[in-house]
This record gives structure tokens, sequence and C-alpha cells, in this order.
């Protein structure tokens, strides 16, 4: 452990040489997940970028490399008397499957409404699931409460020493797989991924950008840091349940404080426009926390000098919300076209509409007559589209051909 920064803040603190042991603790535990080149992004951002693939790693994301390394260092009597989570469900599958390997019990806590494929992961992998409160922050009061109760080790999603250093394992393997980067984004919603990462990466190449991303409704580092101390919100609102965290641990806090270099947020819009693209264009299932450090740069292409590591932290999504994420992001790429227009109440007036999209090649997913509006004539008829297009630029002239055609139309 870093004695310095021990010392000067009373917090503990990984060490290169830490997470470099942690290495050799974790091989065959947790695998060195691919890096794969993206030219897509590439070409948006004007430089090379790199994709970590942590959304392949066992359980589906980052979470196996601190958990195992924290509960393989516990005693014997503590393994006896089992381990306590708290989480969405990415630590906890990570916690689950440690305790499998491990043959320790775990009984996990998850918020009300955590993805179901999480929970019947976290299950499948042996652990005893229960649902308290409505965010991880409430999960985890009632976690420590159990530990308190049963004598069980709670095992933290991020405000522990071992676990911010086993998460450091990802660093090194990023300077290994990419040796002349420039800027590493990385996800950041307690911080022990982003904490670990910039621990090592700094202590090798302190000249490598280190950027958090956060998304916009769950950013408590952003005031934290300027505050200088861990700050909680009063509110968190985003779908990227992986990164909603509502107070910064004390471990993670200290190395982000020392070692990260900026904080970017980005909102729901970017998050599920970085999903869908990773999804068509990389062919990679990624979670919504998971995309966050793509959409920082889909928002911010000259922002970060190249080459550019962006990690995707994991790629557990319910696929009742990969499906509202890719309707969503597909509207905001301009893919889905929301509008009204006023046509004659007279028969063939709703054909010769569909005709005119389909000459400007507009696919109509969606039509809903309005006769009843009081603003309407008693020679008209109000009709609301949903049309898929290509991209914006797609959009605007689909608009823009029916405003020719002499259509009233409002978005």
């Amino acid at each position: 452990m870093s004695t310095d920064s021990a010392a000067k803040t009373g917090v503990p603190q990984p060490t290169l040489a830490d997470i470099e042991e942690a290495r050799d603790v974790l091989r065959g535990v947790a695998i060195e997940t691919p890096m794969e080149e993206s030219r897509w992004l590439s070409a948006i951002v004007g430089g090379p970028v790199f994709l970590k693939c942590e959304n392949l790693q066992r359980t589906g994301s980052f979470k196996i490399r601190g958990a195992y390394l924290r509960m393989c260092r516990l005693s014997e009597e503590e393994r006896a008397g089992g381990v306590v989570a708290a989480s969405a469900g990415n630590h906890a599958q990570g916690v689950a499957l440690a305790a499998q390997l491990l043959g320790i019990k775990a009984t996990v806590f998850m918020p009300e409404g955590a993805p179901i494929p999480k929970e019947k992961a976290t299950r499948g992998y042996g652990a005893d699931v229960r649902f308290h409160g409505s965010s991880v922050d409430e999960a985890l009061v009632q976690a420590k409460a159990f530990a308190a109760d049963t004598g069980a080790v709670l095992i933290h999603p991020f405000d522990h020493v071992d676990i911010v250093t086993g998460q450091g394992t990802c660093g090194l393997e990023i300077l290994e797989q990419c040796p002349d980067v420039k800027t590493v984004l990385v996800p950041t919603g307690g911080g022990g991924l982003v904490a670990g990462i910039a621990t090592a990466v700094k202590a090798m190449r302190p000249d490598v950008r280190i950027v958090g991303i956060q998304a916009e409704g769950a950013a408590a580092y952003v005031r934290s840091l300027a505050e200088g101390h861990p700050v909680p919100l009063r509110s968190m609102s985003t779908m990227a349940d992986g990164i909603a965290v509502g107070c910064p641990g004390e471990v993670p806090f200290h190395a982000i404080q020392e070692y990260v270099d900026e904080i970017v947020t980005v909102s729901e819009e970017s998050l599920s426009r970085a999903l869908l693209m990773l999804l068509e264009r990389a062919k990679l299932v990624v979670e919504p926390a998971g995309a966050a450090a793509v959409a920082a740069m889909l928002d911010h292409p000259d922002r970060f000098e190249t080459p550019a590591v962006a990690v995707l932290s994991g790629g557990n999504v319910d696929p009742l919300l990969l499906m509202r994420v890719i309707r969503h992001g597909m509207a905001a790429a301009g893919r889905y076209l929301f509008f009204r227009v006023r046509i004659p109440d007279l028969p063939g007036g709703l054909a010769k509409l569909l005709q005119e999209l389909a000459d400007v090649e507009a696919n109509v997913l969606d039509v809903v007559h309005e006769r009843t509006a009081p603003n309407l004539n008693l020679d008209e008829v109000e009709v609301a589209m949903q049309v898929e297009t290509r991209s914006t630029a797609h959009a605007d002239r689909v608009l823009a051909r029916l405003r020719e055609r002499g259509y009233r139309v409002s978005e």
C-alpha cells in the first residue's frame, strides 16, 4: 500500500507493486480481456481509438477482479462467517462467483427493480439474493446492518483498498495492449475502477491522461472533487445503473483526487447513442454504464488526445432495457422522427402524405389520426407520424420536403 498517501489522508491506497501482485493472484480467475481497435470511432475522433472490452470479462464486467482479490484474503474464520454485498448487479455477480470459487456463503442485497438478468445470474452463482431500497446506497445500508447482525464480512463494491487494487489490474493490461496510449477514459460510479486504473497507469506512465466518465444524473464526483471530500447526492436519475452511485468512497476518492485528470459527464441521450453504435458498429453488447466512455468521445471528438482507450466496463443489460435504449438511441441519432401534420379530411389525403414520405425514402412506423382537437378545422385531420430515417440530415430533408409540398408540420 502507498504509505505516503495513507500518511497524508489516513486512507490506505494501493501501490503499483500491490497491483502487480494482485495480477498474479487473479491469473486463472479473471481473464485478460481483449482490446479492439475501433475504426469507426477513430474516424470520428481523428486518431486511433481502442476499446478495452471488460464487457467480455467473466460475469460480464470488471467486478470479479476486485471481488476475488478482497475475498481470497479473508481469514478462515472470516470465510466461515460468510460475506455480504450490495449491488445493482455487476458487483453482485463478481462477489457471487468469487464466493463460489472460494467456497464461501454469499448474501447479496440488490435494490428493488434491479435488472432481472443480473439477479438471475447472481443466484446462478449460488448467492442468496435479497431486495432492499431503490438504490445501491440504500441496499448498502441494509448490507451493513446484515453484516453487523450476523458477522458476515461486507464486501464493499468500491470502498476498500483490495477492491481498488484488483480493479487496477485492468490498467496494467491497458498499458501492455496499447503501449503508446495518451488518454484512458473510464466509466465512473463509486470510483473503484478508475481509481485502480489511474493508480497503475500513472505509476508507469505519468504522462497518460486519465478521464473518469459519469452520467449527468449521477455525477457525485463533480461536486465532491470541487469541495475536496465525498459529498452525497440528494437524488439520482439515470438508466446507467452500473455507475449510479450517490456518494464516492473514501479509498477511491483520494486516488482519483491524486491521479485522475478530469471528470466528464454524459447525458442519457449520449449513453443511448453510444450503446447503439457499439451494437451496430463494434458488434458488442454493452450496458449503458459500460458505454459511458464512448459516449464522451462522441460528445467531444476533439477533446481527447489519441491513441485513446475507452473502457467498456460491463455488458450486463436487461433485454427489455436494451430494446428501450435502442429506440432512444435511434431517436437521439436521428433515426426516428416524430412529427404532426395536418391533411385534408378527404379520401386519398393520407395516401398522398404517405406517398410523399415514400418518395423521400422515409419508412413509416406508426400513424395516429386526431379528428376531435378544438383547433382543427372541420375539413382537416391531424396525423401523428413516427417514421424511420437514416440520419439527422435525412430527417431534416423529410420535414423540408413536406413543408415544400404545403403541409403544416409541427415537431
